[in-house]
């Protein structure tokens, strides 16, 4: 994705806040003006707090760690999803559950449940099961599913969150707090700047505006990634010249004495 200018922002609505009796005092160094009854963000700054969150985040995944991808929001869940299954990051679009983050032992049981029945269910026995027992097994593991697959392969708690809209999703920011996990958000103009991390001043209720911040985070993300595998491979590549250089010193001093040598030495 190529970096974004001012006026792919305005096309997407990014600019466009809340209703001016909704919003959030906290948020005035990054209100442009106010327009008809609504709060308009500033576009520059926008642009200034995603290429700082952008570049974090890249140097974050360079170190291979994930980062949670939280929006539960209708029109926000696909768009969120996409873009994590796209970079094989974890994901929460469906409901926030309490612990989460700070109580992550607990999760990890409830994921090997989840990962017991889809084996249980492949299992030749499972179809010798009464058809009642069957069905029970199948809506827990479904129920399970639908809230922790996107955490399915979270096997420790991630580096940091991006969150789409930091008001609905307040618990997930609060245990991060706890944890100090930094967190990266899309803030419009009636929530809290100070509680997170990294806040990206724009519109988190338009889909477009969403997809355009989102996608710029994944663009970053996916820069972060290819990073990582250059510096894997050249590593990889430089333990490889570092062994053939001690094989070659090692060939080198196990070698026979030349001929001439020995004529010398037998003439002595």
């Amino acid at each position: 994705m190529a970096k974004l200018e001012y006026k792919d922002l305005l096309d997407a609505g990014v600019h466009f806040g809340h209703l001016t009796r909704k919003w959030d005092p906290r948020m005035a160094p990054y209100i442009f003006m106010e327009r008809n009854g609504i709060h308009i963000i500033d576009l520059n700054q926008t642009l200034v707090s995603l290429e700082e969150a952008s570049n974090a985040l890249r140097q974050v995944v360079r170190t291979g760690r994930k980062i949670l991808f939280v929006a539960t929001k209708k029109q926000a869940k696909n768009i969120i999803a996409e873009e994590a299954q796209r970079l094989n990051m974890p994901y929460v679009t469906e409901r926030w559950l309490g612990g989460m983050l700070t109580n992550f032992a607990t999760i990890r049981r409830s994921l090997k449940k989840m990962t017991g029945m889809e084996k249980k269910m492949k299992d030749e026995s499972f179809k010798n099961l009464a058809k009642r027992e069957r069905l029970m097994v199948g809506r827990e593991k479904d129920k399970l599913e639908k809230v922790l697959g996107g955490i399915a392969d979270l096997t420790r708690l991630p580096a940091a969150l991006f969150i789409v809209d930091i008001k609905k999703e307040h618990i997930a920011v609060k245990e991060a707090q706890k944890l100090n996990i930094p967190v990266f958000g899309i803030v419009d103009t009636n929530s809290n700047p100070e509680l997170v991390d990294f806040p990206i001043p724009g519109n988190d209720d338009a889909f477009k505006s969403i997809a355009i911040i989102s996608q710029a985070i994944g663009s970053a993300i996916e820069q972060g990634l290819n990073e990582r595998r250059k510096d894997k491979d050249d590593a990889k590549m430089r333990q490889e010249e570092e062994n053939k250089k001690k094989m070659d010193e090692a060939a080198t001093s196990a070698a026979p004495a030349p001929a001439a040598e020995k004529v010398n030495e037998e003439t002595k």
